[in-house]
């Protein structure tokens, strides 16, 4: 009997299947140190006890996108281990903050399944549940993935395409018990800028830029247990070339936006996000944001703000797509998002 796992492949999916990850991780003071030490990241909320408990909370969280690694690590193994790509997010919520201490574990449900026109691969839809050790939903998302067949005369399943909401409307984000944004001190965050002085439709360049190590990204990437083999065996691509994981991009890309958005603290939502373009050690990210809406909420001196942050390799700040809708091929990623401000 065979002892290794090969992953499965698009044909061992099945709508409704429940899946439950392993391995169990509990989240030490380490993961915020490392995490700050692979990108710049430097929001105050996250960066100081002190800062944090002003706040309200009982000390400073781990990242909110570091949380977010953890979850979406342990589904590696059992979603996109033999995948060609991840495609996209929607309906994505931080439902409690992850503190240090805190023991986090991973359950998905595949919610939807599609088989490609060319017979040799299927997009996987799943819903993926973050918990901690007192069984609280931390974290809950919706990705998709497109996975190979391993045998491609395996029929095809009935396809099914979820029904996904554009965006998370503002009074179903769930704001963190205790927040209180009242006596924010803006010279310790970094910026003045606060959630009024924001206007919808404004765009903002985050001017600097990081350069992508292939040391860097390895060490992110084993950090968070994922496995994909696109982004560790230089074998697994025709053109001999190990995929940056798309986490470590949109965490370099939230890191460049401190610059113009350092009172951005808490993410609180994930409407919708898309790889656009493969990224490769090298490649040097860049990143540009766009004010999509504003809301207020009911903890007091907080606001919601959306955002999409933009992240690209080269070209013109604010440029998407052209005219034939497609991304440009400088653009890496495109995410829509929802955090809190100080009002």
């Amino acid at each position: 009997m065979a002892k290794t796992n090969a992953g499965r492949f698009f044909e061992d999916y099945k709508l409704g299947d429940v899946i439950v990850h392993a391995v169990p991780r509990t989240v030490a003071e380490g993961e915020r140190a490392l995490y700050h030490a692979l990108y710049p990241a430097r929001h105050a909320l996250y960066s100081s006890d002190e800062f944090a408990r002003d706040c309200g909370l009982e000390g400073s969280p781990i990242d909110d996108l570091a949380a977010f690694h953890v979850v979406f690590g342990k589904t590696v193994p059992d979603v996109s281990l033999n995948a060609v790509a991840n495609l996209g997010y929607a309906e994505g919520r931080w439902v409690k903050p992850v503190f240090p201490g805190d023991t986090l574990r991973s359950v998905s449900e595949v919610i939807g399944l599609k088989q490609n026109s060319n017979g040799k691969s299927g997009v996987v839809w799943v819903y993926t549940r973050g918990f901690n050790q007192m069984g609280e939903v931390v974290l809950e998302y919706v990705r998709w993935v497109m996975v190979r067949k391993k045998d491609l005369d395996a029929p095809a399943p009935d396809t099914v395409i979820p029904e996904l909401r554009a965006a998370i409307p503002a009074e179903d984000l769930l704001i963190p018990e205790g927040l209180d944004f009242t006596q924010y001190d803006f010279e310790q965050s970094g910026e003045p800028h606060r959630w009024g002085d924001y206007e919808v439709g404004e765009k903002i360049d985050h001017v600097d830029g990081v350069t992508i190590e292939e040391a860097e990204h390895m060490m992110a990437t084993r950090l968070w247990q994922n496995t994909a083999k696109v982004h560790f065996d230089a074998t697994f691509r025709p053109d001999g070339q190990r995929l940056i994981y798309g986490g470590h991009v949109i965490s370099m890309a939230r890191a460049l936006s401190f610059n113009g958005l350092a009172n951005a603290q808490m993410i609180v939502g994930l409407n919708g996000g898309a790889h656009a373009n493969p990224c490769f050690a090298g490649d040097t990210i860049k990143a540009w944001t766009e004010v999509l809406d504003k809301a207020e909420t009911p903890a007091p001196g907080v606001g919601a703000i959306r955002l999409r942050l933009v992240a690209t390799k080269g070209g013109e700040p604010f440029a998407l797509k052209g005219e034939d809708g497609k991304y440009a091929p400088e653009v890496l990623l495109d995410i829509d998002y929802w955090a809190l401000m100080p009002m």
